[in-house]
């Protein structure tokens, strides 16, 4: 039994670096995610500069356009009014050339606004445009980390797993679906070591005859903790200053009386 308890524990430890490789390994396309995001709102940040700057330019045609047509229209008004026989005809032509010539400065105003704000758009697009190369190059080594990182851990997983196949081949069928249903239950937790008659998973005290029983060796019963159920073993208080835990990463502990 002392044999199937390592085992056992061994399993365990493995299982537990199994469930830590597997949970860094589904972080990466977060990560991923992450990369692509910041790279994407860069791209965002030059697309929209671009647009703002694309409507400036053509909100500056139009204003353009205005001038010229209201100039347009003054110089055919002063036109008509060295034609005009009335005075109350030159005074009206008068009057539309003021209105035009008021539209003119408006249009002007306007077209101002325009060309400060495209100067402004000019240096968003190349500041955005600046910020982006900066984005995407450091996207880049990140993606290369990630992937570089995802490659190492995959290899590991692949070994762990073959490590694991060979591990359980020397435990019986019955005792490794034994070992599964507790460890499902127990979040990958299935042995417990006694420490001062107590399980540590749960802190339950174990019965006198039990502890007793559990400490003999060559005894080849299984036993169970009352209220947790995880498979219970001891380690003797001489050899437990350089045994490792049981549960951590990397780490085996050893049963008494395995040599």
């Amino acid at each position: 039994m002392q044999k199937v308890l390592q085992e056992l524990l061994d399993l365990q430890n493995l299982d537990a670096q199994l469930r830590e490789v597997r949970d860094l390994l589904s972080t990466f396309p977060k990560k991923l995610a992450e990369v692509e995001a910041r790279a994407a709102g860069a791209k965002a940040e030059v697309d929209g500069s671009k647009a703002a700057q694309v409507e400036t330019i053509r909100e500056r045609k139009k204003y353009e356009l205005d001038v010229e047509q209201w100039k347009e229209r003054v110089r055919k008004y002063k036109d008509q009014s060295a034609q005009v026989k009335t005075n109350e005809a030159y005074k009206a032509l008068q009057h539309e050339v003021q209105t035009a010539e008021t539209e003119i400065a408006k249009a002007e105003d306007r077209l101002l606004e325009q060309m400060v704000a495209a100067e402004e758009y000019d240096r968003r697009v190349k500041a955005s445009e600046k910020l982006l190369k900066e984005v995407e190059e450091v996207a880049r080594g990140a993606r290369a980390k990630i992937e570089s990182d995802r490659g190492t851990l995959e290899k590991e997983l692949a070994a762990l797993i073959a490590k694991r196949s060979q591990l359980v081949s020397g435990v019986p069928e019955n005792l490794l679906d034994h070992y599964e249903r507790i460890a499902k239950k127990h979040n990958g937790v299935a042995l417990a070591e006694v420490r001062d008659e107590k399980c540590t998973a749960c802190g339950m005290r174990v019965r006198p005859h039990v502890f007793q029983e559990m400490r003999r060796r060559g005894s080849d019963e299984m036993f169970h903790c009352e209220t947790c159920t995880r498979i219970l073993y001891y380690v003797e208080p001489e050899s437990s200053a350089s045994i490792p835990a049981s549960t951590g990463h990397n780490h085996s502990a050893a049963v008494p009386g395995r040599e």
